[in-house]
């Protein structure tokens, strides 16, 4: 059955469980990391399909340079190959790819990838992609309100307006409000994600870990989305209007 989902439809992905995926078999980190970067062309594919606007995934946190340094040039090491390799497939397909996060400390490398696959998709009108790499919710915040701070005068701008340049300093402009925010792997938490944008967010927890995550997967929590009523702090009626405009 067709699922219908609202125009713009801004769905947020924390890729959850793969290194205890590895780890349960007997194997390496690095080869549930690696098994992950399939996880990520399905969704892609099946998030386009299903006509999801813009899809962010939680590529690699800020908080991840604490891991053992050979895991995290692993994991640097696939998102560079990961951009390489799919760059074109993903201009054919119509998506535009974007990455949010610092890249002051990524290898050169890593950043040539990221700023020649941006190139090449940037025409895309489908799917919007967007990886968070090096990536804090609070420091985003944190950046957005000393902007916006900067150019505010207590007692002049009325609270509506910094909120909104709080929102025009890099949170929302470029997607929108979260609709849906996926965990895999059994954790429950935001973990520094996208918490300005997710403040409405529907949540959608599973156990499956990340490596195992697919089209059926998503389709099945984006199908439990739209049972779900939202209200944004209204009652029923007025909720159906905004979510409707």
């Amino acid at each position: 059955m067709p699922i219908t989902l609202p125009r713009g439809m801004h769905a947020a992905l924390i890729m959850d469980g793969n290194g205890r995926w590895a780890e349960a078999r007997g194997w390496p980190r690095e080869r549930g990391h690696q098994a992950g970067a399939a996880a990520v062309r399905r969704v892609v594919r099946a998030a386009a399909r299903l006509r999801v606007a813009t899809l962010t995934l939680y590529t690699f946190s800020s908080d991840n340079w604490s891991r053992a340094p050979g895991e995290v040039a692993a994991l640097l090491a696939l998102l560079r190959l990961y951009l390489g390799s799919e760059r074109e497939e993903l201009a054919r397909a119509g998506v535009r790819l974007t990455v949010i996060g610092s890249r002051q400390r990524l290898p050169v490398e890593l950043q040539a990838a990221i700023a020649n696959a941006e190139a090449a998709t940037r025409d895309g009108t489908g799917l919007h992609l967007r990886l968070a790499i090096d990536y804090s919710a609070r420091a985003v915040i944190a950046t957005a309100a000393a902007a916006a701070g900067s150019r505010w005068t207590p007692g002049l701008a009325p609270a509506p307006e910094l909120m909104q340049r709080l929102i025009a300093a890099s949170l929302e402009s470029d997607a929108g409000p979260v609709d849906l925010l996926i965990r895999t792997g059994g954790e429950q938490r935001l973990s520094d994600f996208l918490l300005w944008e997710s403040a409405y967010a529907e949540l959608y927890f599973t156990r499956t870990p990340w490596p195992e995550f697919g089209s059926g997967h998503l389709r099945r929590a984006l199908a439990a989305f739209t049972r779900r009523q939202r209200r944004f702090g209204a009652i029923a009626g007025l909720a159906a209007q905004r979510t409707s405009a």
